[in-house]
């Protein structure tokens, strides 16, 4: 059902090059028939040299110019064939990879974090190139095999009815043959494109983790991972080959079977003068085309088997529930002073316990609010809400008043300017890191912001300044140069409410106080939310909301807060 299902959906991809597929089917057709043709030339032939003396040279020099022109036409459409089909087949595995790439930046953050990012990219990269593979055989091969085999079965037919109706009722073994190993194929070759897609995790997360899985001592561990995941690979290949293998040599032995029929009647009939020489050479050379078709067919089924797993693959991400669209009507938000606010908000992870349950904070313009608490407590989670990276359960959060909900998740984001303890830095120049969500800002624009954020003194020092390149991941920055950029990107924007989410936490003591006073500047008349476990960075904050459990347990400022003597104290005085 599964294989219907995906055999629609491919069809469904094909349909906007149906033109092209018409021109296919007409130069598959001329080759078929320009193939089929020679034998029939081939068999006059004979019959022209059989007997002493009975040669006729004029009539065979005819039929060895028509043979080499026929020849020719058929290697130059069958080229022409191949360029068409790659063309085709390589448009729509383009066409895929789009849908694909575009279809992984609806998908929720809930998705990405569940789903391991190389079987994601084994996906989108490897199983599109199976197809891609499946795809081309499946155009030349079988299209050109089942036409063939229509065209000997015609041919087969206007020479000798008897031994063709020889050949047709062997002919079901083949197909019985092809029935069985094919449900089989299919599964070992959907199996195989699991295990390749979590190799492919595994192999990116050792190479991105090296430095620490070497600090760690996790080499043995690791290999041991790859081990289990490569033998069950290797365990599934062997059952994907194994039964394509089986596939060619049982359909030779029906061919075989079929050859020899038509050999031993074809004689009979020969010898008693209702076949001709030529005619049985003609016959025996159809047979060998008609079950030849058979050979090419079995071994495309096993391809197309591993195809179809792979596009299924495909189509099952391209299917996941995207993210939250916005809502019908839904505003842009402009000129946001910064209230913020959270009523009765619960937030649950996926069949989980809920984390947050009946929060209610409320931020007024300008104001300084930090979240603090031990791990887990859900402040990040709480930042990621504010956000819309994740859906709240219940209750409402707003922003100048207006539900979150019904606003413009791009809008509502380009508010927020977000500085988090991980960095990213993208394949580029430390200019291009820096104006990534502003690409048309000047040198000098992002100069100020760098010297902000206290990063122009090492860009300066780089071979090639702000036109330095920097590769994926940073290449050979320290992580706290790293976060400088980070922290320079979100002061190149100048938005209207900030975000800081540990965003200090690997920048040295000196820095950071410089940091902190750039931090003042960008804070001044911005709602800032900002998270850390260090309590020195958020002693001049308006509001300190101190959360447990996914529960604000205490509110205040510094001093307020420390002359309770409760929670905060004690995480404060620890």
């Amino acid at each position: 059902m599964k294989q219907k299902h995906t055999m629609r959906r491919i069809l469904t991809l094909i349909a906007p090059y149906k033109f092209k597929c018409i021109v296919l089917l007409a130069l598959a057709t001329a080759t078929v028939a320009s193939t089929l043709y020679i034998p029939i030339v081939i068999g006059d032939g004979i019959d022209l040299i059989l007997g002493k003396d009975a040669v006729k040279f004029q009539p065979l020099l005819k039929l060895l110019i028509i043979l080499t022109v026929v020849i020719i036409i058929t290697a130059v459409v069958q080229w022409v064939l191949n360029l068409l089909t790659n063309d085709v087949t390589f448009q729509i595995i383009q066409d895929i990879r789009i849908q694909a790439f575009g279809h992984l930046k609806e998908l929720p953050l809930s998705y990405l974090d569940g789903h391991l990012s190389g079987d994601i990219v084994s996906r989108i990269a490897t199983d599109a190139d199976q197809l891609s593979d499946g795809l081309f055989m499946g155009f030349t091969q079988f299209l050109t095999g089942a036409m063939t085999i229509l065209g000997t079965f015609g041919f087969m037919l206007s020479i000798n009815w008897k031994i063709t109706l020889l050949v047709v009722g062997i002919t079901p073994i083949s197909f019985l043959m092809a029935n069985f190993l094919a449900k089989r194929t299919f599964t070992k070759f959907n199996d195989q494109s699991k295990s390749r897609g979590e190799m492919t995790a595994l192999v990116e997360e050792m190479v991105d983790n090296q430095k620490i899985i070497q600090a760690f001592s996790y080499e043995e561990k690791a290999e041991s991972r790859f081990d289990k995941i490569n033998q069950e690979l290797k365990e599934h290949s062997i059952g994907a080959v194994f039964f394509s293998a089986v596939s060619n040599p049982a359909t030779r032995f029906v061919n075989g079977l079929v050859y020899t029929g038509v050999g031993i009647l074809g004689a009979f009939m020969a010898i008693t003068g209702h076949l001709s020489i030529g005619a049985l050479s003609a016959f025996l050379n159809y047979a060998t085309q008609y079950t030849k078709p058979f050979n090419e067919i079995s071994g495309v089924v096993t391809e197309l088997q591993n195809a179809f797993a792979c596009a299924q693959r495909i189509f099952d991400f391209i299917d996941e529930e995207p993210e939250q669209p916005d809502a019908p009507g839904a505003v842009v938000l402009r000129d946001v002073s910064g209230e913020v606010e959270l009523k009765d908000v619960a937030f649950s992870y996926e069949g989980g316990t809920k984390l947050i349950e009946g929060m209610n904070l409320q931020a007024q313009s300008g104001q300084r609010i930090a979240i603090v608490g031990p791990t887990g407590c859900g402040k990040t989670t709480l930042i990621n809400l504010l956000m819309r990276f994740y859906e709240i359960n219940e209750g409402m959060i707003s922003v100048d008043g207006q539900d979150i909900q019904g606003v413009t998740k791009d809008s509502l984001r380009t508010n927020f300017g977000m500085v988090l303890q991980d960095t990213w830095i993208k394949d580029g120049t430390i200019h291009e890191n820096i104006a990534y969500g502003k690409p048309d800002a000047s040198l000098e624009e992002v100069t100020i912001a760098a010297k902000k954020a206290q990063a122009h003194g090492f860009i300066r020092r780089m071979p090639h300044g702000y036109d330095t390149y920097i590769g994926d991941n940073g290449g050979n920055l320290s992580h706290g140069q790293k976060q400088l950029l980070c922290i320079a990107r979100a002061m190149l924007m100048q938005p209207s409410m900030l975000i800081l989410d540990e965003a200090t936490s690997s920048i040295d003591t000196m820095t950071e106080s410089r940091i902190q006073k750039a931090f003042e500047t960008l804070m001044q008349g911005r709602t800032s939310f900002v998270v850390a476990h260090r309590l020195s960075t958020i002693k001049n904050a308006d509001t300190i909301l101190v959360m447990k459990a996914g529960q604000i347990i205490e509110a205040g400022n510094h001093q307020e807060l420390l002359a309770k003597q409760g929670f905060y104290a004690e995480l404060y005085h620890s």
